[in-house]
């Protein structure tokens, strides 16, 4: 049951942040012209980021609802619902008309379908890894819960290698012109065979029990999330922080590196995509060695691995992709992606653990979520604006490591939690 509640999860995982980073892609490299066209691409860029930016601004209230939801009634009913959601707004963004036809409608309906996207994702990652780690034993939680986060990068793998192939087989005009769309129309078969692998999936056993003894109580049930703001704020408040290095360095090396590569360096676009493509085959095998060795080793001593080696690798990151040499911008990425995956490897099961099952949705996923808005949201816009107003990728690196500061601040703040018996500690209230 383990192995095939894992695949579902990955599978639909990777369609969900498909559809999410192939707007990444887009904005870094043509949402720029067809949508947010001025003099200056910087500029340009920065118009198409925010409206990026904006994705993830939906992204708490999609956590906030669905993991309301979600702890009332059930993780897979949501998880469903939140495919749907993505899949038909990437699709729509394929259709779109461009600001050449209908002027400023064009970016303002992009940003509305962004909106989508975000929210479908907010609820989307909370489920996804909490399905597995009530499904899983707590020996081994780690490891299986690591699966739906290597989601993320074979999302990514497969936005840029389609744009990748887009690139290589076509020119800068025709890609331009209706090549762009190809992927995003791409999404509507992947929804379907995610769809289909989603619905064969049980509901949580660990969500089962704890319904079934809710029922027998005589108090009221409070709504999740005040419960979860009751009792659980300071979880909440540890999730953010450690979200916080995780979330910005990924968005650096696997977004911004397009526009670093393209307008700082003057490089070819396949340059950067083919860069993230095989960082992010290296980076979905490593993810579950790290959920593997948080087991053996202890969540917060891997998270804190990742945290630190990512302040330090952020500066020969930048020098690296200074050289211009493609291979030496296919190590910097690779190896960057390798330590980011030693936060995000451990984090499914760490969230997982710190939070009951009657508010494991909420918390796990609006801890998240919040994250995501001072951090993935802002990484792009900050990293190109930093650029832009300073001409070096210095103050960029000083940024990533701010937030490696807070991270660590915040793992280290944080409970051990490997091992935990989730339905014991439903039992005696903790």
């Amino acid at each position: 049951m383990i192995k095939k509640v894992v695949g579902a999860s990955l599978i639909g995982t990777t369609v969900e942040w498909y559809d999410f980073f192939l707007y990444g892609s887009a904005a870094a490299l043509v949402f720029n012209k067809l949508f947010f066209p001025t003099a200056d691409p910087l500029t340009g860029t920065l118009l198409a980021f925010t409206t990026y930016a904006i994705g993830f601004l939906a992204r708490p209230l999609g956590g906030l609802v669905f993991g309301h939801y979600g702890d009332r009634l059930g993780r897979k009913k949501l998880l469903v619902l939140s495919l749907l959601l993505m899949g038909g707004a990437t699709m729509l963004m394929g259709v779109l008309p461009t600001y050449a036809s209908v002027g400023v409608l064009a970016p303002l309906l992009l940003t509305l379908l962004r909106l989508v996207q975000g929210f479908a994702l907010g609820g989307e990652w909370g489920g996804a890894v909490l399905i597995v780690s009530e499904h899983g034993d707590s020996k081994r939680r780690g490891f299986w819960a690591s699966w739906p986060q290597a989601g993320a990068p074979g999302g990514n793998l497969l936005a840029t290698g389609v744009l990748a192939v887009l690139a290589a087989v076509q020119s800068d005009e025709q890609f331009l012109a209706w090549g762009w769309r190809i992927p995003f129309l791409l999404s509507g078969l992947l929804v379907v065979i995610g769809l289909w692998i989603r619905l064969q999936v049980a509901e949580s056993p660990v969500f089962l029990a704890a319904q079934e003894r809710a029922a027998k109580e005589p108090r009221q049930e409070k709504a999740p999330v005040l419960e979860l703001l009751k009792h659980n704020w300071r979880e909440v408040l540890v999730a953010m922080g450690a979200r916080l290095a995780e979330n910005v360095s990924y968005y650096v090396i696997t977004a911004f590196i397009l526009v670093y590569v393209t307008t700082g360096l003057g490089l070819s676009k396949s340059v950067g995509l083919n860069a993230v493509l095989i960082g992010s085959a290296v980076h979905l095998v490593t993810i579950p060695v790290w959920g593997h060795l948080s087991d053996r080793f202890g969540r917060r001593s891997i998270y804190l691995v990742g945290a630190v080696g990512m302040a330090v690798w952020v500066f020969a990151f930048f020098a690296m992709l200074d050289t211009r040499n493609p291979g030496l911008i296919v190590l910097a990425t690779t190896v960057g992606l390798v330590l980011h995956g030693a936060m995000y490897g451990p984090q499914a099961a760490f969230f997982s653990e710190l939070f009951g099952t009657r508010v494991r949705y909420s918390g796990a996923s609006i801890g998240y979520q919040l994250a995501s808005i001072a951090a993935g949201a802002l990484a792009p816009l900050i990293a190109t604006a930093l650029l832009k107003a300073y001409g070096s990728s210095f103050p960029i690196s000083i940024y990533v490591v701010a937030m490696c500061v807070l991270t660590v601040v915040a793992v280290l703040a944080a409970r051990e939690t490997r091992g935990a018996d989730l339905e014991e500690r439903d039992r005696v209230g903790v």
